[in-house]
């Protein structure tokens, strides 16, 4: 397991998250690489469903080694053993996953373990008490990438950050044109797909995007 990148709340950090097909992974890490060199990127979660152990440990040996070189944390979706067999630096576990415990048990100390919570304060606290590294809330917008089972408010955001020092992820449906306000809310990270890898000016150009605006705080 690699030394566990920082996962702090000095500033806004985007927080990228695959798209949830990728057929050709030895190409498409060309463009992973133009949006990891784009501006600010703190942390890549490899999110692929319905893929064979074998196959997923494939493309993370693929995606894993150039964004660790640049920094960024490399967390995987969902599976905590597979995280720390494929050199991840740890995992992001939702709430019908594995528990925070069996997480932690899977990465290690040194893991990041982050924690979904949707619109429940009464969850985010509990994985907060319990040493998660971020609690995730949201959707905060429709979303297409994955069927949400929750509206998040922008005051959750506004309540974590005011009280808790654990970092916040808002997470679903998230944009350059629409993302401002959960920055001036407190959000820690803005964990982004869609609103990325479907710029229409690409996903490098997003990336320098999003980076400006939370650069100005919102």
């Amino acid at each position: 397991m690699p030394a566990r990148p920082a996962i702090s709340r000095d500033s806004c950090r985007l927080y990228l998250i695959t798209p949830p097909v990728i057929e050709k992974p030895f190409e498409w890490v060309a463009t992973l690489e133009a949006a990891l060199d784009a501006g600010d990127v703190a942390c890549l979660q490899i999110r692929l469903k319905g893929l064979e152990d074998d196959a997923l440990a494939r493309v993370v040996d693929v995606l894993r080694p150039p964004a660790q070189r640049r920094g960024v944390a490399v967390l995987l979706n969902d599976r905590p053993d597979l995280a720390f067999e494929t050199g991840c630096d740890g995992v992001h576990v939702g709430q019908t996953d594995a528990s925070y415990k069996e997480a932690r048990q899977a990465v290690g100390a040194g893991g990041i373990v982050g924690v979904t919570c949707h619109d429940s304060r009464h969850l985010a606290m509990e994985a907060g008490e319990a040493g998660a590294d971020y609690v995730a809330f949201g959707a905060f917008f429709p979303t297409e990438t994955k069927d949400a089972p929750t509206r998040a408010g922008i005051e959750i955001l506004e309540w974590w950050h005011g009280l808790f020092t654990v970092p916040s992820v808002a997470i679903g449906g998230i944009t350059v044109e629409n993302c401002r306000p959960l920055v001036t809310a407190g959000a820690d990270f803005l964990a982004v797909s869609g609103g990325v890898w479907n710029h229409p000016e690409g996903p490098a150009a997003a990336v320098r995007a999003f980076s400006r605006i939370m650069a100005e705080g919102g």
